[in-house]
């Protein structure tokens, strides 16, 4: 697990390479950018460059397999001339090792880096649709002069992209890295706000890719390849090519059973349970959690070592649970208690870890900064089995709300009925937030009841539901805190998505059973958008990898072509996966209200960070400058302050993260 950076010359004068000299500002960037990874490869670091000057690759190392310098990075194919730097780990290259030396291969060191080249050798770049993993990359090939840019199936590790024109040479740099942070920190880039993305920020409390909060720096999409071609392209339109290398399943078929899955889970967790160096497991003791740490247990039994954060207020502490658990398992088990006060004292820390604003990852990076603190390297989290298994209250609601929306009245050969009806609920929604905002200056709900407009407006499909029930803030409350650039870009959205992450999504959910439907809308935005993310900042920030064996692609396909009833049922208890992972430890243990890893800062908002969160939120030109309406947030801070129902920390919370991050990092929307 590493950090990786690097820059691709497109040139656009037709000088011959020998002619071009070495681009000292080029280089100078990706050095600047690798610099501001530090965090993510403590254990080394390296520099390469083509010999056309073309390419320039850099990594950060935290060396998990062959820690040897034999497995340093950049690396080199000595045969072919590829160079590869390389973020994360192919859990199965042993295998495709094993094939390769077969065909006569010979490696020089036990890392799966060298595996990634060999079997590009051998195959090209569709080699990665053989790996199992989590993995972003750039390979340079210097036989068709191209640089692909490559992320696993899921989305667990990030990759972003810009451009750059060099106004000294003309040249076109297409500059990479790991994270959003580092591309600012090379100082080529303006530090300019997306309108879109704080579009669809207040809609989500994330961006949704591919665009990021920062304008013209893009997310390479889960499981795509981009190529990018070099060297002198005078006369090339197109030097950029994107394409998707693998999809979930649309549909199941029923064909999975009980013991193939459980077969396939053994299978996933103990390949991720391969490390040359100490490895744990997050233990929060709810369902997730458990499976993994339960299913690693049977692997190496007596050997695990898991972890919990607790708190002092007994709402939000489970440390019993997972106690229990670890005693079920026999696992050597960390238990550390987060106060309140050390909260304040670490936010600090926890806020420069994100690396996008987000209202999430903070608890992500306590739990992280606690096992690394323990000395461990790698640990396992239980994310995804929510989205798998039918965890959430939208595999309830969802359905119910389809169902309810078949009784709205359709719409005749022109339309005019359904406008009407939308027409009518969005005048009454308008009527109610002027009301609440203009006359009686507070913040309106911005749950339940107070989405029930929205919600009339968006039955007739499942993507609409979904990204309804997920909303910070209702429609009309998201344009009254928009200033005008943001409100233009509020309607070029669909449901808070650009349009055509929307097409996409709908394309991939179209003639799917309505809980897989779900499923697969849970996976491409919860866990695609914000949880991997969030995680992937949060824990690289302390230098700890994190794996999500139920976010294994290849289960991920079994588990799709499971019968959906015998996969989802009974709604919101996971069954299925209790069954197959947790057979041995007590049901009572799991035979409770859903609690997921939540920090309680409803509580510590209004108290002890009460008067930091008031400075930022008072400040009216920062709030301009981002693209927020000062006098609309803070009458939303004022109403979370005085306990006004319907409005959750998360609001609020996102808001700050927001303002808060474009503070530390100076941007600001495009004057």
């Amino acid at each position: 697990m590493c950090g990786v950076a690097g820059a691709i010359r497109r040139i656009l004068d037709g000088r011959e390479a020998a002619a071009r000299p070495r681009s000292e500002k080029i280089v100078g960037f990706v050095e600047r950018i690798s610099e501001a990874q530090r965090h993510r490869g403590p254990d080394g670091s390296g520099l390469w460059e083509s010999r056309d000057r073309e390419i320039v690759f850099a990594h950060r190392r935290l060396a998990i397999l062959d820690l040897s310098e034999a497995g340093a990075q950049p690396m080199v194919d000595d045969d072919s001339g590829c160079a590869i730097t390389f973020n994360g780990e192919v859990y199965n290259f042993a295998e495709i090792r094993r094939e390769l030396e077969a065909g006569g291969e010979i490696f020089r060191s036990s890392c799966d880096t060298e595996v990634i080249l060999k079997a590009h050798k051998r195959w090209g770049i569709d080699a990665v649709k053989r790996f199992r993993g989590i993995f972003a990359l750039a390979l340079w090939d210097p036989r068709a002069r191209a640089v692909h840019l490559v992320r696993d199936p899921l989305g667990i590790k990030p990759l972003y992209w810009t451009i750059f024109r060099d106004p000294d040479t003309g040249e076109e740099v297409t500059l990479f890295a790991s994270e959003v942070r580092a591309l600012l920190a090379c100082g080529a880039i303006p530090r300019r706000l997306e309108p879109a993305a704080v579009a669809s920020y207040l809609w989500h409390g994330f961006v949704v890719g591919p665009d990021t909060i920062v304008e013209g720096v893009h997310l390479l999409p889960a499981a795509t390849i981009l190529t990018i071609e070099a060297g002198d392209l005078t006369h090339r339109q197109n030097s950029r090519k994107a394409r998707r290398y693998w999809d979930m399943p649309s549909s199941a078929d029923g064909k999975t059973t009980v013991a193939e899955l459980r077969e396939e889970l053994m299978n996933t967790v103990k390949m991720q349970l391969v490390a040359d160096v100490p490895l744990g497991v997050f233990l929060s003791g709810g369902i997730d959690s458990s499976a993994v740490a339960a299913l690693a247990s049977e692997v190496v039994p007596d050997s695990v070592h898991t972890f919990t954060i607790g708190f002092e207020a007994a709402a939000y502490d489970e440390t019993h649970y997972a106690q229990l658990v670890a005693e079920g398992i026999r696992s050597r088990h960390t238990s550390i208690t987060l106060t309140e006060q050390s909260f304040q004292e670490q936010l600090p820390d926890a806020f420069n870890a994100i690396d996008q604003p987000t209202f999430d990852g903070i608890n992500t990076y306590f739990v992280s900064r606690a096992a690394r603190g323990a000395g461990m390297t790698v640990a396992l989290a239980g994310t995804g089995g929510d989205e798998m298994f039918g965890g959430y209250a939208s595999f309830v609601d969802i359905p119910k709300g389809l169902r309810a929306g078949a009784w709205l009245p359709g719409a005749d050969d022109a339309g005019i009925v359904r406008r009407t009806v939308d027409s009518t609920v969005t005048l009454g929604a308008r009527f109610v937030n002027e009301m609440s905002w203009n006359l009686l200056k507070v913040a309106p709900p911005q749950t339940r009841w107070g989405k029930v407009a929205d919600v009339a407006r968006a039955a007739r499909e499942a993507l609409g539901l979904y990204q309804v029930s997920y909303a910070l803030f209702t429609r009309e409350t998201q344009g009254i805190l928009a200033g005008s650039a943001v409100r233009r870009a509020q309607g070029q959205l669909q449901h808070g998505l650009p349009p055509e992450v929307a097409a996409a999504w709908r394309q991939r959910i179209g003639g799917s059973d309505v809980l897989h439907s779900i499923s697969l809308l849970e996976i491409s935005s919860f866990v695609g958008e914000r949880l991997l993310r969030d995680t992937d900042a949060a824990s690289m920030a302390v230098a700890l990898e994190v794996r999500v064996p139920l976010l294994d692609h290849i289960l991920a396909e079994t588990v799709a072509r499971v019968d959906p009833i015998r996969r989802f049922s009974p709604p919101r208890k996971k069954q299925l996966l209790r069954e197959v992972a947790l057979g041995k430890l007590d049901p009572a243990i799991f035979d409770r209200p859903k609690s997921g890893f939540v920090l309680p800062i409803d509580t510590w908002a209004r108290q002890r960070l009460r008067p930091q969160m008031e400075t930022v939120f008072a400040d009216d030109g920062l709030a301009r400058r981002v693209g927020l309406r000062g006098e609309a947030v803070q009458t939303l801070w004022r109403s979370f302050a005085g306990g006004r129902s319907g409005l959750y920390w998360s609001r609020i919370w996102a808001l700050y993260v927001l303002l808060s991050w474009c503070q530390t990092h100076d941007l600001s929307l495009p004057a």
